[in-house]
């Protein structure tokens, strides 16, 4: 299990990488942990010049919080422009969803964005992108046959579809593969939300083979870590923690005032905010059933109460794409409701800065990013004590973890943190100082550490099978 330098055994919980950096360092900060890695690894392991990024089913182009877009989106956008700017290109693969996209993208200097073409631009769902993986690792191995050998040091790839393609061009490039689930078939079955469609047994079969066939593995939490380890046989000794970070530059406190006025949000209300995909992976059900019931105890929040839902119909969510409102209206309560569709990051910040809590009652999560950006601009996090939320949220510190689901208990924290003036600002404190240990230059110098782990032991394992020869 790679460690941080001086940060002692690789216990579950000592596996984090380089926390406490701000964004506003980020490039001198890069640099350091560059140098410390390389020092670490004692001159035998360089960092890579390129790396090849694949996130197949979902483009960073893609605007988060509708579709399959959400944070694995926003985690590679700002990690690939950090490892930019430490001095490592980056080109990441994506497969193309509209003839008008061109084939290649600079996103950033240092990161372009390639369109690989694969079967119907438009319509065609996540569920069915394993027939097209062939057509996709074609598309891919085409790309980097066009350039000299040993274009590229490493592959990255983002999810199970993903993972499919980095074995495949593993072998044939002969490189490291690093892998980042983001989520597991074992883990969200595990978890299901009631009348939720589980995930098939081919997905489970794949992720079991990306797992064997990557180098390195890279899980948001030390949770994430142990669940690779027990449910899908890793080696711990592949295992890196890297926490996934927070644009500590723009999620920032700021005027409640200036933020509500600017979302049209009277001074006096009470907001309760969710930000995400509307599936019931996500449980945005549990918010609105739980917003009812502190209306049921407390009739004066009626004339107050805004429960924000901001984001799109995605996954099983597509299905039914009106539940929500056909729930809010069952339970009576429609006129509150502000159903918001996905926003940029400026109007984003908005929301949360207007928000007294932001709720997070998903079933499953690897992480929790909406939970870490809400609680960098001061606003308090109510969630579900599952996954990685019980490390993106420090409970009694910086927000409430609720056990379970059920929407009374919800309606408990939340009703605990509105109703205690006191206590909320004491928790805004706590969300601003936690936050700030989850910048991306830290989840950068963390990738750039098994980026380098990987290629020593690929070296390694090259001068071995020499000297046997």
């Amino acid at each position: 299990m790679l460690t941080a330098p001086g940060s002692g055994g690789p216990t579950a919980r000592n596996r984090e990488h380089f926390t406490g950096v701000s964004d506003s360092d980020n490039l001198e900060a890069v640099k350091r942990m560059a140098t410390l890695t390389s020092m670490a690894s004692a001159r035998r392991a360089p960092l890579p010049r390129r790396v090849a990024v694949l996130s197949i089913h979902t483009s960073p182009l893609d605007q988060p919080g509708t579709g399959d877009a959400g944070g694995m989106n926003v985690y590679i956008v700002e990690t690939a422009k950090r490892l930019a700017q430490s001095g490592v290109e980056v080109e990441v693969f994506t497969r193309s969803t509209s003839s008008a996209l061109p084939s290649v993208v600079e996103m950033a200097p240092g990161v372009t964005i390639r369109h690989v073409t694969a079967g119907p631009f438009e319509g065609l769902l996540k569920q069915d992108l394993p027939g097209q993986l062939c057509a996709v690792t074609a598309g891919v191995m085409r790309a980097e046959a066009a350039r000299p050998e040993g274009w590229f040091d490493l592959i990255h790839s983002h999810y199970w579809l993903s993972g499919q393609v980095g074995w495949l061009a593993k072998e044939r490039w002969n490189v490291p593969l690093i892998h980042s689930m983001h989520t597991m078939a074992k883990v969200k079955n595990r978890d299901l939300a009631v009348g939720d469609r589980p995930e098939p047994e081919m997905r489970v079969i794949g992720e079991e083979q990306v797992v064997a066939a990557a180098d390195r593995l890279i899980a948001n939490t030390s949770d994430e870590a142990d669940e690779l380890v027990r449910l899908y046989g890793a080696s711990p000794q592949s295992v890196d923690v890297v926490h996934p970070g927070v644009d500590l530059d723009l999620f920032t406190p700021g005027s409640r005032q200036a933020a509500r006025r600017f979302h049209g949000v009277r001074d006096d209300a009470v907001v309760l905010l969710f930000v995400g995909r509307i599936q019931p992976l996500k449980a945005p059900d549990v918010l609105i059933r739980a917003a009812a019931e502190m209306v049921a105890r407390d009739p004066s929040l009626r004339d107050r109460l805004v429960v924000a839902i901001c984001g799109g119909p995605s996954g099983s969510g597509l299905e039914q794409p009106t539940s929500l409102i056909d729930l809010a209206r069952t339970l009576g309560i429609l006129d509150l409701v502000r159903f918001e569709p996905p926003t940029d990051r400026a109007a984003l910040v908005e929301w949360y800065r207007a928000a007294d809590v932001a709720v997070v009652p998903s079933h499953s999560e690897s992480f929790g990013l909406v939970a870490v950006e809400a609680q960098a601009c001061g606003t308090p996090v109510v969630a579900a004590a599952v996954g990685g939320l019980r490390t993106a949220v420090a409970d009694t510190v910086s927000g409430l973890l609720v056990n379970g689901h059920d929407p009374h208990d919800f309606a408990s924290a939340i009703a605990r943190v509105i109703d205690q003036p006191g206590l909320r600002q004491d928790l805004s404190q706590g969300a601003r100082m936690h936050a700030a240990s989850f910048g991306w230059a830290a989840t950068t110098a963390g990738l750039l550490s098994s980026y380098s782990a990987a290629l020593g032991n690929a070296r390694q394992l090259g001068q071995l099978a020499v000297a046997s020869s």
